[in-house]
């Protein structure tokens, strides 16, 4: 009987008429072809805009009208690699930094029991609640006080705006992974224990290699997110050539007057390409990183 409805089956789904696909999966591919078609019109719009020479948006109403390399050649008569080069050392700082001590925190909240364990998590959970601009006025009175003492971690320092990602970013991340180190057993700790093994030996060599997908995802988010960001940047980074890109770029067309928008998109297109390299590479840990914590928390 079994055997006879899996062959009524596909002989169904092949006499499945067009309104009748329509409604059961067809309706899935046009919201898809919908969604696709919104997500990549901007993008399009941008190549378009940075292939004109006109340097205004409203000459790329008509996609692809004009197509020069005149815009890209022209960045470098700007700062704007020099941008780039701070952009990258900063992303990558503070992903490397995020990760490190995002997991080490997350690693001692999953694994061991001590007092202030559960206040810990708790206040990292209610801090993340409060939206991040009430800190900026706190921040840049923080930077110039401390600059007066530590040069280094003072204003217009590409290093005290890494601390300043790092601080922001290490509640969520913390808590992001702590979800994905609960989903790995405490008997490979204990075989471990049992072997001999100190606590670091756990951590580094047999915990962390378990949890590659969420280190890259928290990686991947910390140099989005530090890549991308501006008013922070801005309210640091006070000269130009420790600018990064989102600072710089808004230089550009910050005066209406002069602004050539041309050129910003080609900065703009230039400036996608790290990320999304670094997203094609850690592609095949997103999917695994952002779900396996869900399992157990």
């Amino acid at each position: 009987m079994a055997a006879t409805a899996k062959a009524i089956a596909p002989a169904e789904r092949r006499r499945m008429t067009p309104r009748k696909w329509l409604s059961h999966l067809g309706w899935r591919h046009l919201v898809g072809l919908v969604a696709v078609v919104y997500a990549a019109f901007p993008v399009v719009y941008v190549v378009s805009a940075s292939l004109t020479t006109d340097g205004t948006l409203t000459g790329s109403n008509q996609l692809f009208q004009t197509i020069s390399g005149a815009n890209f050649a022209a960045l470098n008569a700007t700062k704007f690699w020099a941008w780039m080069g701070n952009t990258l050392v900063i992303a990558v700082a503070t992903a490397i930094g995020t990760v490190v001590m995002g997991a080490a925190a997350a690693y001692a909240f999953s694994r061991f029991r001590f007092t202030g364990r559960r206040a810990g998590l708790t206040s990292l959970l209610i801090i993340q609640m409060f939206p991040q601009v009430l800190a900026f006025v706190a921040i840049f009175l923080l930077l110039l006080t401390l600059g007066e003492v530590v040069p280094a971690l003072g204003l217009d320092s590409r290093l005290a705006l890494i601390m300043v990602y790092l601080g922001g970013a290490l509640g969520a991340n913390t808590f992001l992974m702590y979800g994905f180190f609960n989903s790995v057993p405490m008997e490979i700790d204990e075989a471990a224990k049992i072997d001999g093994a100190t606590h670091a030996q756990t951590y580094w060599t047999i915990v962390l290699p378990l949890v590659v997908p969420i280190l890259a995802v928290v990686s991947l988010l910390s140099f989005i997110s530090s890549f991308a960001e501006f008013v922070v940047a801005r309210v640091v980074l006070q000269t130009e050539e420790n600018w990064t890109l989102a600072v710089g770029l808004y230089s550009m067309v910050s005066s209406q007057k002069d602004a050539n928008w041309g050129l910003f998109a080609a900065g703009a297109v230039v400036a996608a390409l790290p990320v999304l390299l670094l997203f094609l590479f850690l592609q095949r840990y997103i999917v695994s990183g952002l779900t396996a914590g869900a399992v157990k928390g």
